[in-house]
């Protein structure tokens, strides 16, 4: 069954920005190319599928990948180039683009942010377990990095989409370019290479009016949960996993967030 809910992307907007935590995406210029056409894809960081571009800098991430028909290669580049991914498209299939970010570090200075957090991206038990870990209510921090995947489709964008090795990520178990979708796309929300059990998904569905609607969903004991999806739009798909840290020094991170996403469009 599928379980989802809907969040009025006015009413989104109206929240307190603490409350909306800034998600990290691969957005492609097209999400169907030719072969031998440009192939372009941006870096975002931002909310509600709307961000600020990040250019091509190898000292922010661990990973840039393209994998098209089985062949995985680096993306190549020149330090500050925008948009960070641009070369010719392969042959007819499936590409995935994969990012994954360096570690970074933030400081809650109120608690309140830590809350709206937490709240948002419903993690059970963090609170308390906050709480019961004698830690503070401020000037903590938490480190973060993020796990990116986009499908692009090149000629009869024709293949699949499987696990890239990433620490978190979100595979998708049907093809939105060339799978019959009536039912939903089907996905899979992965942490260390295991399934996520009982994950929030949040879905940002993009009209072709650059119209906003968020939903959140929930993974099944196998990870598994079926998105909602509609001809001619764009789709970015968004988990988290929150984790305690040890921390290093007395300042050091006592929360870990790790961010999957994945980003690609549905064939009209």
């Amino acid at each position: 069954m599928k379980r989802f809910k809907t969040l009025s992307i006015l009413v989104l907007a109206s929240l307190p920005a603490s409350l909306v935590a800034h998600e990290f995406w691969i957005e492609p210029e097209s999400y169907q190319v030719q072969p031998g056409d440009p192939l372009i894809a941006r870096l975002r960081v931002g909310e509600t599928f709307a961000g600020a571009e990040q250019s091509y800098l190898p000292r922010n991430f661990e990973r840039f990948d393209l994998r098209c028909d089985d062949t995985l290669s680096e993306v190549p580049g020149r330090a500050g180039d925008r948009p960070a991914l641009s070369l010719e498209a392969p042959e007819s299939g499936l590409c995935v683009v994969i990012h994954q970010t360096r570690d970074y570090t933030l400081t809650y200075r109120e608690w309140q942010k830590f809350v709206n957090f937490v709240e948002h991206k419903d993690f059970a038990g963090v609170l308390e377990d906050h709480r019961s870990r004698g830690l503070p209510e401020d000037d903590f921090q938490e480190r973060y990095s993020r796990y990116a995947k986009s499908l692009i489709a090149v000629g009869d964008g024709a293949g699949s989409d499987t696990e890239v090795g990433l620490l978190t990520e979100i595979v998708a178990e049907a093809n939105p370019y060339t799978d019959a979708l009536q039912d939903g796309l089907p996905i899979r929300v992965l942490y260390q290479g295991e399934p996520r059990a009982d994950a929030q998904v949040e879905l940002f569905a993009k009209s072709p009016g650059g119209d906003v609607e968020v939903t959140l969903h929930r993974t099944d004991a196998d990870g598994r949960v079926t998105l909602p999806v509609r001809p001619g739009y764009a789709y970015l798909a968004d988990a988290v996993v929150l984790r305690p840290l040890v921390p290093d020094t007395d300042k050091g991170p006592v929360w870990e967030s790790l961010w999957a996403s994945l980003s690609f469009a549905v064939a009209e």
